[in-house]
């Protein structure tokens, strides 16, 4: 596929505010792709040269982008970044500047997808000397063949801000539409307690727009019996599928049989995939062309698992009355680690799946030394001081995360990692075994030896002894525990009550929120000389996917962080409102929904202005919101979700927690 036609798809799904319709526009263009071609495109979808975890960036400035510009159109610099203060988008100024260049290219040609993507991986991996110089050599060259629209998404591409509005869910959405139209084009009838009814695949309703299928069945025979039952779609390779009848409509020659959650079904493999491989471009081209490899994914090492996540209740009774006698599991506040071991390699990865192991010296030594020949396994690092025997705070903690003077921070900053699950050792995937088989295991296989430590847990049947448990690991510093059901499986990149958290209270709030940043404000009176006032930030509705509005945060900041914000957001800006967002405000200026911030606050109010949980036009608020840190360690899956918002809300009101 020319590349040209891969960015008119992108206008297209730029230009829309409807997921449905993103999802849409994004299997037509899936649909057209070569085999060769699917990872490229999913990849620079997603503004990625390969997933986080390989660790491979194309880390191009600004300015290296204004010099290219320049090369390609004949534009003097001072015009484009004169432009650029005016657009506040790469991607708009090299549009525009493309349309009318002051020179004409010695050489064009028409740009294949793969020979674009090759090009950018080539340039990622360049280094040292001179580096700089073949960075901008190389690009101008891909520029001069590019039309003002290629230029554009290039730019913006290589900068880091692609703005396409289109998520990781949308994208699975796509695959998902597109295996049930395989489905649907290879069905060929139905049957139930080995009686067999036929029906024509060109009579299916609509499935890609609902999470049901409706299929015509051509019978002379009474079928409504069948209602609320299971039958089994037979497909023509001789496969079936078991579904549930949820209702069925008599009509003038037959049945028309509706199957509830049969989207989910489908789309429910291509998510596992993906949750236990971090690699949207490798799920898409299996479903797409080898679809037996989807069925029977497996984990791999150096291929990192999506981190489960914990969903979150009031207090000790209420996570007994959900999910019985279970592991308390002490929450600790540091650093969250995803450890991966091949003979003498060892890599780490953090929550938000970033190969961490440079960082982190003297874990990757303890786990060489481990008697394992492969594994992974997950655990927190958290800063130690020795000499008042004391874990440091995760501010302290996150220190340890950098590029430079590792060893001296190593000295200052010693970690202990305390381990907490194991999902696969020596050719065993433990991930699918229950989290008691899998923790005996863990403790069996990784022994504890400086600095590696198994996590404090304890085994509780009732309220009371959790509730002790939690009250020992606040005394001893901790943020809590994670409640975890002994019988789960690991939930890979999904927050289900598997694992269930409760923290220490902040105020009347029963615990700290996540949120995400979506817009910010200048700054005004004593803070005019930051160019930052404050944010606009919002929490996620797991039912819908939006981004709803949840506080105008102005106060937490230090002049340090304001600083830093200004920096990191200006970068970030965007043109208009977050596409999956839901607000009913207008900041000054909008922002990719990427960073995340940790928040508490006197008390959760009902609000005419904010979109969190919007119902008889109110909705929910955060009443004196204050920042507590930016959390660069957690992504946008992780941040705290409206349902968790109300739940929080009606806590308030409790007399007491209960014990």
């Amino acid at each position: 596929m020319l590349f040209s036609e891969l960015c008119s798809y992108w206008e297209k799904i730029e230009a829309t505010s409807s997921r449905l319709e993103m999802a849409k526009l994004f299997a037509e263009l899936l649909s057209k792709l070569k085999r060769e071609e699917v990872r490229p495109v999913i990849y620079l979808s997603e503004g990625l040269l390969l997933p986080s975890h390989h660790g491979l960036e194309l880390g191009l400035g600004i300015k290296l982008m204004f010099d290219a510009i320049s090369f390609s159109t004949g534009y003097p610099i001072k015009k484009i970044e004169q432009l650029f203060k005016q657009k506040g988008d790469i991607g708009l100024v090299a549009q525009e500047l493309f349309t009318k260049k002051l020179q004409a290219s010695l050489f064009e040609k028409k740009l294949e997808i793969a020979e674009v993507y090759s090009i950018l991986k080539s340039l990622a991996e360049l280094s040292g000397k001179g580096s700089q110089e073949a960075k901008l050599k190389q690009l101008s060259e891909l520029l001069n063949s590019s039309s003002p629209s290629e230029a554009k998404y290039l730019a913006r591409f290589c900068v880091g801000t692609m703005r396409l509005g289109i998520g990781e869910p949308t994208i699975i959405d796509s695959l998902a539409s597109i295996r049930i139209k395989k489905i649907l084009s290879s069905l060929n009838g139905l049957e139930y307690n080995s009686q067999f009814y036929s029906f024509e695949s060109s009579q299916a309703l609509s499935a890609l727009d609902s999470p049901t299928l409706e299929l015509n069945i051509k019978s002379s025979t009474d079928l409504e019996f069948l209602e609320e039952k299971n039958v089994s779609l037979v497909f023509q390779e001789g496969k079936t599928a078991l579904l549930k009848v949820s209702k069925i409509k008599q009509v003038e020659d037959g049945y028309i049989f509706v199957f509830e959650q049969f989207k989910k079904t489908i789309r429910y493999p291509i998510e596992r995939a993906f949750n236990f491989s971090n690699d949207l471009g490798k799920v898409a081209e299996y479903t797409l062309f080898d679809y037996k490899k989807i069925e029977e994914f497996k984990i791999e090492v150096f291929s990192p698992l999506r981190p489960a996540l914990a969903e979150r209740l009031s207090n000790a009774q209420e996570i007994i009355e959900k999910i019985g006698p279970c592991a308390a599991d002490a929450k600790y506040d540091g650093f969250r680690l995803q450890i991966h071991k091949e003979g003498k390699r060892v890599e780490l990865y953090s929550r938000k799946l970033e190969k961490v192991s440079a960082s982190f010296p003297e874990i990757c030594k303890a786990v060489e030394g481990l008697a394992l020949n492969s594994c992974i396994f997950e655990g927190e690092a958290v800063a130690y001081n020795p000499k008042e025997k004391k874990y440091y705070p995760f501010q302290m903690t996150i220190k340890r995360k950098r590029k430079y003077q590792i060893e001296k921070m190593q000295q200052e900053l010693p970690l202990h990692l305390f381990v907490f699950d194991l999902l696969y050792a020596d050719g065993i995937d433990y991930s699918n075994l229950a989290f008691e088989q899998r923790r005996k295991e863990l403790q069996r296989l990784i022994k504890e030896k400086p600095p590696i430590f198994h996590s404090d847990l304890k085994l509780v049947s009732n309220a009371a002894e959790l509730q002790n448990f939690f009250e020992k690991c606040i005394k001893n510093g901790l943020e809590g525990i994670i409640a975890k059901d002994l019988s789960s499986p690991y939930i890979a990149g999904a927050r289900e009550f598997a694992w269930i958290k409760l923290k220490k209270s902040y105020g009347k709030l029963a615990d700290s929120i996540d949120a995400v940043i979506v817009g910010y404000y200048l700054g005004k009176g004593q803070r005019a000389e930051f160019n930052f006032g404050g944010l606009l930030v919002a929490v996620k509705n797991s039912q819908t996917q939006k981004l709803e509005t949840i506080a105008k945060l102005g106060s937490g900041f230090s002049e340090e962080e304001m600083k830093n914000l200004e920096n990191i957001l200006s970068k970030i800006k965007i043109d208009k409102k977050p596409p999956q967002l839901i607000s009913n405000l207008i900041p000054d200026f909008w922002v990719e929904p990427k960073i995340v911030v940790s928040i508490t606050a006197d008390e959760i109010s009902l609000s005419p202005i904010h979109t969190c949980n919007w119902k008889n036009n109110k909705g929910f608020a955060l009443r004196f919101p204050r920042m507590l840190s930016i959390r660069t360690d957690k992504g946008i899956d992780e941040i705290t979700t409206s349902q968790e918002i109300q739940r929080l809300y009606l806590l308030q009101f409790s007399s007491k927690p209960k014990q």
